[in-house]
């Protein structure tokens, strides 16, 4: 989708479809005011008529009004003016492009200049439009042998406020955009069935993606490779699968060439059955979705590329499958990590932590400043948060506090949980240096606590998004999260 500046009053917009904001009880953004004296007063008509309330999120489309340029014209509802905030502005924008959506129009115009968010500034503004317009935009059909209607629009233009802040709000434009569709990769990568998005097709995926980027260099380590290293723990999970395991590394030089990078490393497991710990049936497709850390750190990285933002990042994607088989780690093997520590394995099913904890000694080797895990951890993650919050664990709170602030920013909230050495207790084992699991209490907690085992001298932050990363029913599919959250937070690195 293309995304531009439009400087010209908004009665000489020429767009398929105009959008303009009625805010509670009638009143008129200032832009809309200009539209409506132009148009022999056709919008305050309509509200007069009681057709229109301007409450939040609330849509009208008028045809062929005569003064205006533009065919037709979108009536958004804001709500009361004293009350819009990023949340309700983002709910609202979202209204809107369902509705231009459902029309055949190719091109909108966002009268919005003159709004006055009480939390954000335009370019914020601008930045979210095109990021809800990529992300709504998106539809799967890679399986499907009848391909969906695409949507029509394939343009899509904002008021500048002043001429001197259109460089800003095209550059807040594009950064939405490769937001957009940086989540919009996490969820095609998401929704993509086991037998397709395997451990080897997530590398392929990566390699060919930045293939032709000269300030990107993508390595695969291979099970043979991991087995020299010492990675007992991630293969532990493979052991059981015909499909090889497969350390993916994404190498980033953004920033200066002396600077170490900041790490984000993905939880890859492209099917979960649990192994020997056999899952129930029931919803068990849904463990396609058990590589969305993966996914999420594929689309962050995709979107901070895109944008060539000034930072060294580092990501690691540690991807695998667990399967049962005669070859599969059963609950008592006991597994040596790369760091040395040895693990029982009480439960093949907890397979998440053992990938990872290979995967964070192993970007010890690299420095880094801060290192974010993201993973679909836990079941305890969703019975505690369900899918409104990420779960937040860190053993730094600078980090933890400028992960939250980017949650809040980006409208992809996170909540921390604590992180107490009283709960290390709970994964003791007799029998080996840590147990995989620590019983059926606070089980989000000491997950984190197995992760931090492997963490030492690391500045570190553990996102479980088992609850957030995919909706179930009617509306089943990956969301995309938290890749608005992790761009939010590198693009704040790099600005400092």
């Amino acid at each position: 989708m293309k995304f531009t500046i439009k400087n010209t009053t908004p009665t000489k917009i020429t767009t398929d479809c105009l959008v303009i904001v009625v805010f509670k009880n009638g009143s008129l953004s200032e832009e809309a005011e200009i539209i409506n004296n132009g148009c022999d007063k056709a919008i305050t008509k309509i509200i007069a008529n009681n057709d229109f309330s301007g409450k939040l999120g609330e849509t009208a489309l008028i045809q062929n009004i005569s003064g205006c340029r533009s065919p037709r014209v979108l009536m958004l509802g804001l709500g009361a003016r004293r009350e819009l905030n990023a949340k309700n502005i983002a709910k609202a924008v979202q209204k809107a492009l369902q509705a231009i959506f459902a029309t055949k129009a190719k091109s909108a115009h966002f009268a919005f200049s003159a709004l006055e968010v009480n939390d954000r500034q335009l370019p914020w503004l601008a930045m979210r439009i095109s990021q809800e317009a990529e992300d709504l935009s998106y539809v799967y059909s890679a399986t499907k042998s009848k391909k969906p209607i695409l949507k029509s629009l394939k343009a899509i233009s904002v008021s500048s406020g002043t001429r001197g802040q259109s460089k800003t709000l095209e550059s807040a434009l594009q950064r939405g955009k490769a937001i957009g569709n940086g989540i919009n990769q996490a969820k095609e990568l998401g929704n993509l069935p086991g037998n397709i998005c395997t451990p080897t097709y997530l590398a392929e995926y990566a390699q060919r993606l930045w293939k032709e980027k000269s300030k990107v260099k993508v390595k695969v380590l291979s099970e043979k490779q991991m087995r020299k290293l010492g990675m007992g723990s991630l293969l532990s999970v493979s052991a059981g699968s015909s499909e090889e395991a497969k350390l993916i590394v994404i190498e980033y030089h953004g920033g200066k060439k002396d600077d170490k990078p900041h790490a984000l490393v993905g939880k890859g497991i492209t099917f979960d059955t649990g192994g020997i710990s056999l899952k129930s049936g029931g919803g068990m497709d849904e463990m396609k979705y058990d590589m969305c850390g993966a996914s999420s750190v594929i689309g962050s990285m995709s979107a901070i590329i895109t944008t060539n933002l000034n930072l060294n990042v580092v990501a690691l994607i540690a991807a695998a499958e667990n399967m049962p088989s005669g070859k599969a780690t059963k609950p008592g093997d006991i597994v040596t990590s790369m760091s040395g520590q040895t693990i029982e394995v009480l439960n093949t099913d907890a397979e998440g932590r053992l990938v990872l904890c290979d995967a964070l000694t192993y970007v010890k080797r690299y420095k880094p400043k801060s290192v974010i895990d993201i993973a679909t951890l836990t079941g305890a993650a969703v019975a505690t948060f369900g899918s409104t919050v990420s779960a937040l664990l860190s053993n730094d709170e600078n980090l933890a506090s400028e992960i939250i602030d980017s949650g809040q920013r980006s409208l992809d909230p996170v909540w921390q949980l604590p992180l107490l050495d009283e709960y290390q207790s709970m994964i003791s084992s007799n029998f080996a240096d840590i147990a995989n699991i620590g019983g059926p209490k606070a089980g989000t907690i000491t997950a984190a606590c197995f992760l931090s085992r492997f963490t030492e001298n690391l500045k570190w932050a553990h996102l479980d998004i088992a609850g957030s990363a995919w909706k179930s029913g009617a509306e089943k599919g990956a969301t995309g999260r938290p890749v608005a959250l992790l761009t939010e937070y590198l693009c704040n690195l790099a600005a400092k």
